[in-house]
């Protein structure tokens, strides 16, 4: 069922076919929603016509949130009114079958035979228009709603391996961006990074500032449409549908970057590794859904930003993630043709599929039944499902574990893990600590599939695209890509978690005694020693490591192979489950458990 009725009465009758076929049309990507961009800036709005397709095909081909596809459609259909108000003619499809097929059906029913398209940012999609580029019928553009080119990236750095550190001197260098001194040469506040200043836990009032409450939004007509046919029509995807949280309008977004600029950016920098279960959002500005559908544009952000009287340390670790970070993760993804080419070639273990169904994340064995994918697409076909499945800490002693249901609302027993996954599936969201050092980093020190756990990323968030998502997961996350775009895995044991967060204070398991990421953590470094003992960064771990006595690794081992079992068996962890492991091995888990862990857990660094 297609709720549209009211949408599609006020987006109105189309024009006459003369003027439908006098118009420079525009296929515009569901990723593209902005007229500040393209030829929807630079051109009349009376010689414009845009296609704009609603795909459900593509909404169907992994378990995608639910508040995504609200979030997605109720901003795509927002802004073809938006467009027809200002004059441009719009061709809205509700499309069932791929991209391919679609746009030479809307094509042809306008009377055209080429249409012009920003280049996409997703590789699948891409992928799935390549027939059409072929054949002339689309023409890609630049898009320039990103803030860097290929040229940068390329001009700041000598070749892969590639550093965001580089990449991010040479961008602020280039735009003048927090640069100061007579000729825009010196670096804000006299350094590049405020990195080290941004480490602050967070214990709450009356010390620390209260947490910064997300703005809701009343949906209208046109969103309510979309929330009614989400609920209906796709029942059957996982999470929270919450009509309140899902910004749609202009205004919506408008009142959203105000609420970012005056209640979290102040106190952005010191609490931006900080996580509590006081709130899952703190101070971090939630703006990456709307700035990846290009419904907040990347260039007003940061100059907002820059221009806003709020501490340096806040505003360049916030400028960094999207000048930086964002920026950067967008060009290794396309250089490496998302990953499926890698420099030297000597990153390119391949994690084998754990799921029968390539792309869900895990949803087939929590579910109990595989995931009904379109008619007439098989599992694998690409570019519909899979992905590129680098894996450098493959190794034959531990192969790669499937996606435990934990992460899809099992409990686990460990409070930072149950806590993170609630938020998730209650929001679609979650800030990127929380994703780098309690998703991530519990997955890989399991040694759980990088490629499932990135599709699951993939489809829980909000703001997930492959372009991002493969980047942040596959190259940072897991280290499944080596040293080709981060300098070390970003793992840590309880002691991490203890210090940045409040999450141990209400677990069943206690920090550096009897919680067993403490031993996960000293058994990812014991299994992987070959591969991770030339890291530099890594040199006082290791030497940790090598202190460990027999016993010490070989209850190491234990500890993890019993929380692996207990995980991917969609069990609960307790204290006496672990200790009851130990009975088997003497000293075993049960003393792994009760030893606290030795200094040289890792912390985030982004480099």
């Amino acid at each position: 069922m297609t709720t549209a009725a009211v949408f599609l009465k006020r987006l109105g009758k189309p024009p006459s076919a003369a003027d439908l076929r006098r118009r420079n049309w525009l296929i515009v990507h569901e990723d593209q929603l902005s007229d500040g961009i393209g030829p929807l800036k630079s051109e009349p709005a009376e010689s414009l016509g845009i296609v704009l397709i609603e795909s459900r095909h593509k909404a169907s081909l992994r378990p995608y949130h639910r508040q995504r596809l609200a979030i997605q459609w109720a901003n795509q259909r927002h802004f073809a009114l938006e467009q027809r108000q200002r004059g441009v003619a719009v061709h809205y499809v509700f499309g069932e079958r791929p991209l391919r097929e679609e746009i030479p059906a809307a094509l042809a029913k306008l009377g055209v035979e080429r249409a012009r398209m920003l280049t996409p940012a997703e590789r699948e999609t891409r992928a799935d228009l390549m027939p059409l580029i072929r054949d002339k019928t689309l023409e890609l553009v630049r898009h320039d709603g990103w803030l860097t080119t290929h040229e940068d990236f390329q001009a700041s750095h000598s070749g892969p391996p590639w550093r965001m550190d580089s990449f991010y001197r040479f961008v602020r260098r280039k735009t003048g961006i927090l640069m100061e001194g007579p000729g825009k040469d010196k670096y804000l506040g006299g350094k590049v990074s405020f990195d080290t200043e941004n480490r602050k836990p967070y214990a709450g009032p009356p010390g620390d500032p209260p947490p910064a409450t997300p703005p809701t939004f009343t949906p209208d007509e046109i969103t309510a449409e979309v929330l009614a046919m989400v609920a209906w029509d796709f029942a059957h995807h996982p999470g929270t549908l919450d009509e309140k949280s899902v910004p749609a309008t202009l205004a919506d977004a408008e009142a959203l970057w105000a609420w970012a600029l005056k209640r979290c950016l102040p106190n952005f920098g010191p609490y931006e590794d900080a996580m509590t279960v006081r709130s899952t959002t703190l101070f971090h500005t939630r703006v990456s859904t709307l700035m990846n559908l290009h419904r907040l544009l990347p260039a007003r952000i940061v100059a907002d930003a820059e221009k806003a009287d709020i501490p340096l340390a806040s505003k360049e670790g916030f400028i960094r993630q999207i000048l930086g970070w964002r920026e950067f993760v967008r060009h290794v993804h396309i250089a490496t043709d998302g990953f499926r080419k890698l420099p030297g070639g000597k990153h390119a273990s391949a994690d084998p599929p754990c799921g029968p169904v390539p792309g869900d994340g895990g949803y087939a064995r929590w579910a109990g039944k595989p995931w009904p994918l379109p008619a007439g697409i098989k599992a694998g076909d690409a570019p519909d499902t899979g992905g590129a499945a680098p894996h450098y800490l493959a190794c034959e002693q531990s192969p790669s574990a499937p996606l435990p249901p934990a992460f899809w609302g099992a409990p686990s027993g460990l409070k930072c893990l149950d806590t993170v996954v609630a938020s998730v599936w209650a929001e679609g969201w979650s800030h990127h600590i929380t994703r780098l050092m309690v998703l991530s980093n519990i997955a890989t020190l399991l040694d759980i599939s990088p490629r499932e756990l990135t599709d699951w990323f993939w489809v829980a968030y909000t703001d997930a695209w492959d372009w991002v998502v493969e980047p942040n997961v596959l190259g940072m996350g897991t280290y499944a890509l080596g040293e080709v775009m981060t300098t070390k895995p970003y793992i840590a044991g309880s002691a991490y978690i203890d210090k940045m967060s409040d999450y141990c204070d209400s677990c069943a398991f206690v920090p550096g005694k009897t919680c067993p990421i403490g031993p996960m953590y000293w058994g990812m470094l014991d299994r992987h020693r070959e591969q991770l003992k030339d890291n530099a960064r890594l040199f006082m771990p290791m030497r940790s490591l090598a202190k460990r006595t027999d016993a010490q690794r070989a209850a190491d081992a234990a500890v993890t192979a019993v929380v692996r079992e207990v995980l991917i068996n969609g069990q609960k962890l307790t204290p006496a489950t672990l200790a009851g492991s130990a009975q088997g091995d003497g000293q075993g888990a049960r003393q792994a458990c009760l030893r606290s862990e030795a200094a040289g857990a890792g912390v985030r660094r982004r480099t």
